[in-house]
């Protein structure tokens, strides 16, 4: 009988979390501005940089960069993320997006990540702009970079489409993922 009851009980709990989490995300992305989403994204490229040569290398030759400097991913079975971030060009903010993905599965608990798309020509980002919502996994090549592969890249190596570093892991979710995700372009508060 206790264990019927702990199992009840667990199960309570988890539905108290996934209900506050449901009502309180929606807020939370809302609520960046364009000057949070600017300080956030490049406070998590220079730790990028800082810890990894390839991506400095990858910033340097490409045409844009999108950063994406906190995405929250949360859920039990369902689960979703998501995460506002900024597009820039020559160092310069330029446009600002939103990531979200949903996901099913067996799956449980919240996890925080940033990840940065290299764009390393101008077809890959004008497919950007011009697509209503960008999806990862279709359109230009995605490669996503893992640090073994990252040791062995150089300007020699570095080909068209749009490169990846997924980074910054935080929490208790196993899996992180961006194919699927749908990048769409906001107008953040100022």
């Amino acid at each position: 009988m206790k264990f019927h009851s702990m199992k009840t009980s667990w199960r309570v709990a988890i539905a108290i979390v996934m209900i506050g989490f449901n009502v309180s995300i929606p807020r939370l992305a809302l609520a960046a501005s364009a000057s949070a989403i600017d300080r956030d994204a490049k406070a998590a490229l220079a730790k990028l940089y800082k810890k990894s040569a390839a991506a400095k290398t990858l910033g340097d030759k490409a045409v844009g960069v999108l950063i994406f400097p906190s995405i929250v991913k949360g859920g039990f079975i369902i689960a979703g993320q998501f995460g506002d971030g900024a597009l820039q060009k020559k160092g310069k903010t330029v446009a600002y997006y939103r990531s979200l993905a949903a996901s099913y599965g067996f799956q449980a608990g919240a996890q925080a990540f940033s990840y940065v798309l290299f764009f390393m020509d101008e077809d890959s980002l004008r497919y950007l702009d011009k697509s209503e919502g960008f999806e990862l996994g279709t359109g230009p090549s995605l490669v996503v970079l893992d640090a073994g592969f990252g040791k062995n890249l150089s300007s020699t190596t570095l080909q068209k489409g749009v490169y990846a570093f997924i980074f910054g892991q935080e929490g208790l979710m196993g899996g992180v993922g961006i194919q699927g995700t749908k990048i769409t372009k906001i107008n953040p508060n100022p």
